[in-house]
């Protein structure tokens, strides 16, 4: 579930140029999780790895996560 998660998101992903010729990525609808490379390819991959943390983070302090694409992801609560 956590990779389906993970996967859609990644789905989500809008990457631009900026001027100084560096690549900006974020997640539409997932506020926060951003990441800034000098290639496309280095900006996916610090964009999940960004994607990663935050939804770890997010899962142990209980804070809630977006639905998408019809996933959703919600902490355990422990007895």
């Amino acid at each position: 579930m956590l990779t389906d998660y993970i996967r859609a998101a990644m789905r989500h992903a809008v990457y631009d140029r900026l001027d100084d010729g560096t690549y900006y990525g974020e997640i539409v609808g997932i506020e926060g999780v951003y990441a800034n490379e000098t290639t496309l390819d280095a900006c996916r991959q610090e964009l999940q790895s960004v994607l990663e943390d935050w939804l770890v983070f997010s899962l142990a302090n209980g804070f809630p996560i977006p639905p998408i694409d019809g996933l959703e992801l919600r902490a355990a609560k422990i007895a």
